[in-house]
Formats: C-alpha cells, structure tokens, sequence
C-alpha cells in the first residue's frame, strides 16, 4: 500500500485529464505522476527524514504528497498561520527535514539546524523538469502523514496517519474513475487539515479535476463555483455560513454546476444548513464526521438523510438534520460510558471507533487503541434508535454542575432554537457553590434582539433549570479557528473573567 499507487492508477486510466489548478497553472494527472516521481528524487539525494510544506495551498501541496509516498518519507503540511516562535518549535520537532516555503521565508528558515530549504516555485519548477523515479515503497506501515493537531489544549500533538490508514480510507469510500471529465472540485480547507488531504487522495482515485484556493473568501468561492463550473466542493460551517451571508438577498445561488456540498470540521448550526437548502435547492448536502486520527471521515449524513428530516413531520426525523449520519460502513462505531460499558440508543458518553484507517497513534506517544483496535475519540455523542450520530462536543467540555454532569451541546442546541439566536457556545465556569456554573457566548442574529432573562426562561421551558446559562453575554462573533472549531477555551476564559 501507498498512496503514489492511487495516483499511478488515476495517471494510467487518464494521463491527459487536468488534476490540479491553481490561478492559471494546472497539471494534468501524467504531469503529477511525473513531477511527484522527479521530486521523490530530489528528496532522497537531501538524505531528509520528513518532506515539510509551510504555506498556502499551491501545486506544491500535491506533488509533495505523493513525491513524500513515493521517497519513502513522511509528508508533514504545517500550519503557516502560527507564529515565527511556534513554527520554529515544531520544525524542530521533525528534523532532519526538506522545507518547502514562501520564498518571503526560506532566507530566515534556512538557518533553522537540519533543515533543507527550498521556495515554492523553485520546488515545482524542479519536480516538472526532473527525471521521474518510478518505483516506490510498498510497506503498509510505512508513515505517509504527519499532521500536527490544533493544541488547543496544549503543545499540538503530531498525528501518525500510515500508508495503509489512508489507503484503506480511500478504498473503502471513493470510486475508483467515478469522476466524469467535466467533474470538478474545489478545495479551500487548509493543506495541513486533514480534510485537506483526503480532499487530495479522493479526488485523484476518483479523477475529478481539483481546484485550489488557498485563503477562503465567500465572494472569491462563489466566483469559482461559477466560472469554473465547479460541481463538488467541501467546506466548514463558518464558510457555508460566509457562503450564505454573501448571497443574502438572492432567491437561488445560481450555481447550476455545483451538484453536491459535503461538510464538516465543526458543529452546522439548524438555521445555516436549513438556509443553505433553500438556496441550493439542486444540491446535494452531505455532512462528513471524522478526525484526523482516523484518516478523515468516519460518519455521513448523506443527501437523501438531510432531504428526507427536512421534510419530515416527526421531531425524531426532524433532529436527525443536526446529527453526522450513520458509521461508514467499514467502520465499528460505539457509545461508551466512564467506565467503558457500551451505552444504549439515546445515552450521552465518548465515541469510541474501529476500523482499518483508525490510527490513534501520536508520535513520541504510541497508540491509543486499546487490545481490540477501538479509538477513543474524546468527543461526546449518543446514537439514536436509527443509528444516527449526533455529536456534543468533546468529553472534556462536560460541566459538572453540583455533580451532574451536562453536556454544552445540548444546551446549545435548545439555545439555537430561539428566533433571535445566530449562534451560542456554552461552558462551565468556576462557582463557589456548585463547583461549576453554566456560562453561555451568544451571537444575534442581525436586527434581532432578547433579553438575558427572556433567553434564560426559553432554555427553562425546554430543559431543567439546572440548566439554564447563569451567565449570558452577548458577542458580536464567537472564536472559530481557520477550519471550524469552536475555540471554547476562549470563550471559558472570557466568561471567567481570565481574558
């Protein structure tokens, strides 16, 4: 297994098709399988451990990936929005290295020990004017991926993503050549997002043409869509919900082109993907769940799921539009409690998952899979009598109030459903009494307004007092990272007073 195999079967069946574009560059599928073979070679000759990529999504991004497959080393996108401090700390953390960067940075990073440094431009021209390598390593558990998680709770963690982990992940969901010539996707999550990879791998084992736009903005990604015909595209609920904002006033979004929209990273609130519908009425909607320690998407709400609750009559259907679907199915999923007892439909505990593209592993940290192969996620969720998934943050965000435990997620939901009520993150915050009170961040929705006490009384009608936000304060927006989570330590220390 390894990924420089997908591409050489995409290469084979359509050698002239454009894969990549980017502005006005593109590759055809010949030309990557090309270019990533003659830049393998470069990266052997450099005697590096790990092919790193610090910057925008550029043709850089692709022929890394599978020139990384192809010479036999980890692939390691970094993240280009940290700081010259942090991005030092993590670079040291995968020396001896071959950098690809902005030609701004490679002067100052050149400097960096056991590193080799070379500019985007520089790295591309070289791999389309190089001699091709062509054969590569085949050993399942060789490391493909690298991805340093967010750290939002500390020093981020680099996910251990294995050649076998991601192949088995495209095998098991892709078509092979489904694409036809005309399909279209455009990519805009960040390459060091692991959506940004699979969005990569599934696109070339498919043979859909991609289409990169490095940094999102909602006017930008209609333009695309439109002129490019673009007929898939993935997004996070903060894009969709930008995406939404940008076409206000308009009956239809007018993208004939754009046959299916997957989403995910973060929680898609009620109102946005209701909207969404109602504008793209011709479109196909999927919500795809997964982590980056399971090689992208492990749960899906597909198309005829999102149509079949929003017209339904049965609030149980009805809920299920807010759920992240049903298990893939060459996957195992569970719902356990604290002391891993298998919960029933409807109980609230951790997610536990198994299958062959579960990694769970860290570098420097091992495996997290316990004897029979299950990954504890540490998000929070239940499942329901159909076996829809719905997701309440993560296991760590429970506030224990008094010694019952409640989940922000359901909260926010009841929250969300007021008129006036845009968005809403809740936390627990230190208490004397209780141990722990329920805060809550609220956005409004523009022109509309409520009072704390009158939003207050609304979660009282429709859950117990207990929890009812002790503290409400209204925000203009709530902190999202660059690809959708909520960065609920923000909004603690605020609501705490500690910001």
């Amino acid at each position: 297994m390894n990924v420089m195999m997908l591409l050489e079967m995409a290469a084979t069946t359509f050698e002239d098709r454009v894969a990549i574009k980017n502005g006005k560059e593109t590759l055809t599928y010949g030309e990557l399988f090309a270019a990533a073979g003659a830049a393998a070679e470069k990266i052997k000759a450099s005697d590096a451990r790990r092919l790193a990529v610090l910057d925008v999504s550029t043709l850089a991004i692709p022929i890394g990936l599978f020139a990384a497959g192809c010479a036999g080393v980890p692939f390691v996108p970094l993240n280009y929005r940290l700081t010259k401090e942090e991005v030092e700390k993590l670079i040291a953390r995968i020396t001896p290295a071959y950098l690809i960067t902005d030609a701004a940075r490679t002067d100052e990073l050149a400097k960096l020990d056991g590193t080799q440094v070379i500019a985007t431009g520089d790295f591309v021209k070289a791999a389309r004017e190089g001699k091709a390598e062509t054969s590569w390593p085949m050993d399942p558990e060789d490391v493909a991926v690298l991805l340093f998680t967010s750290g939002t709770t500390g020093a981020p963690k680099a996910a251990v993503l294995r050649q076998k982990h991601l192949v088995s992940y495209i095998l098991g969901s892709v078509e092979f050549a489904g694409a036809g010539e005309d399909d279209s996707t455009l990519v805009c999550v960040p390459p060091y997002h692991v959506a940004g990879m699979a969005a990569i791998l599934s696109s070339v084992y498919a043979g859909r043409r991609i289409i990169q736009l490095a940094n999102f903005k909602a006017d930008e990604w209609i333009r695309l869509v439109r002129e490019e015909k673009v007929t898939n595209a993935f997004v996070v609920p903060t894009m969709l919900t930008r995406v939404i904002e940008a076409l206000e006033g308009e009956d239809s979004a007018n993208m004939p082109s754009l046959r299916a929209i997957s989403y995910g990273g973060g929680k898609m609130p009620l109102s946005v993907i209701t909207k969404a519908m109602k504008l793209f009425p011709e479109t196909d909607f999927t919500n795809a769940y997964g982590l980056t320690e399971t090689s992208s998407t492990i749960a899906v709400l597909g198309p005829d799921d999102h149509r079949e609750a929003a017209s339904s009559d049965d609030p149980k259907i009805q809920r299920r539009l807010v759920s992240v679907g049903r298990p893939l199915p060459t996957l195992e999923l569970e719902i356990r409690d604290d002391e891993g007892k298998v919960l029933g439909a409807g109980q609230r505990g951790e997610i536990y998952v198994r299958g062959e593209q579960v990694s769970g592993e860290y570098e420097g940290k091992g495996s997290l899979l316990d004897k029979e192969g299950w990954f504890p996620t540490r998000d929070a969720g239940s499942i329901d009598e159909g076996g829809y998934l719905f997701i309440e943050g993560r296991a760590d965000d429970v506030i224990v109030r008094g010694g019952e435990n409640m989940s922000p997620g359901e909260i926010e939901d009841v929250m969300l459903e007021h008129e006036a009520v845009a968005d809403a993150a809740v936390v627990g915050i230190p208490d004397e009494q209780w141990g722990e009170a329920v805060a809550a961040a609220v956005v409004l929705k523009e022109g509309q307004s409520v009072s704390v006490e009158a939003l207050q009384a609304f979660v009282k009608e429709h859950l117990r007092s207990s929890r009812v936000p002790q503290v409400i304060k209204f925000n203009k927006e709530l902190p999202y990272n660059e690809t959708g989570k909520l960065l609920r330590r923000v909004v603690k220390a605020e609501l705490s007073g500690k910001a």
